[in-house]
């Protein structure tokens, strides 16, 4: 059959550099079923009302300080080593239409576990729904994707693998999540330490929540007592945040 070529997009270009440098990375799935039937009444009681995203961009900060382990990355600059980071930043992938195209952005959120929900919220949305243009790492990337291939391939070695640079550039951990379309992914490739998903959370709160990590930087054990602290974060200091959201009740 004869078909038709179709050009690669600008994203497109840089989604197939990005695996490129993931599928040379040693990712493990590891998930826990949790129960967030607290959580999900505290949210829908809250007002404003946030989305689930920025809730596990929360949590998972908070458990991210507490384990310094969430926050190393694997670098082969001056030497191979695992460098630590202060702080959180998240990378947020959202799908944005594009020239005509679908396609997936990156964002970064900065310390999410000391920000406020509302202001995650607002950048989370901001993120969706701004004009791309009008985003910075978005504008960063499609200036970067129109670069020559080689270049590309440099430019993004160098960025991994620099340590001060890399959180700047790519954050120190991932979040990938589509289950608002009723699916989840299994095994999202990455080449940060930590990708976090999950997947459509039910009417009682039970949800599949999975961290994918880079086993030349953490063992599973690990993961498994990360996904323990953040489904407990979930169910406490988040939960009395959203409680604290809900509009007094009017007195007659």
């Amino acid at each position: 059959m004869r078909g038709r070529s179709v050009g690669l997009s600008a994203p497109r270009r840089f989604m197939v550099d990005l695996l490129h440098f993931a599928s040379r990375v040693p990712g493990v799935p590891v998930q826990r079923e949790m129960r967030l039937g607290a959580v999900r009444a505290a949210r829908a009681a809250a007002d404003p009302r946030p989305g689930w995203p920025a809730l596990f961009l929360k949590a998972f900060g908070r458990v991210a300080a507490e384990m310094p382990e969430l926050r190393r990355a694997f670098v082969r600059l001056p030497w191979c080593h695992i460098y630590e980071y202060p702080s959180s930043v998240a990378t947020v992938a959202v799908e944005r239409e594009y020239a005509g195209e679908r396609a997936v952005f990156f964002g970064r959120v900065r310390d999410p576990g000391e920000t406020p929900v509302t202001e995650l919220e607002a950048q989370v949305r901001a993120l969706a729904r701004s004009p791309v243009e009008s985003i910075k790492p978005f504008r960063k990337m499609l200036r970067f994707a129109r670069l020559p291939r080689i270049l590309r391939r440099l430019l993004m070695w160098l960025g991994l693998n620099l340590p001060r640079s890399r959180a700047h550039q790519f954050g120190t951990f991932g979040l990938s999540v589509y289950s608002s379309l009723g699916a989840e992914s299994l095994h999202p490739l990455s080449p940060l330490t930590v990708t976090l998903t999950y997947g459509v959370i039910q009417r009682g709160g039970a949800v599949t929540v999975r961290l994918v990590y880079d086993h030349r930087v953490l063992d599973g054990a690990t993961v498994a007592r990360a996904l323990a602290r953040l489904e407990a974060e979930l169910n406490g200091a988040l939960c009395d945040e959203l409680r604290a959201m809900a509009p007094a009740k009017q007195v007659a």
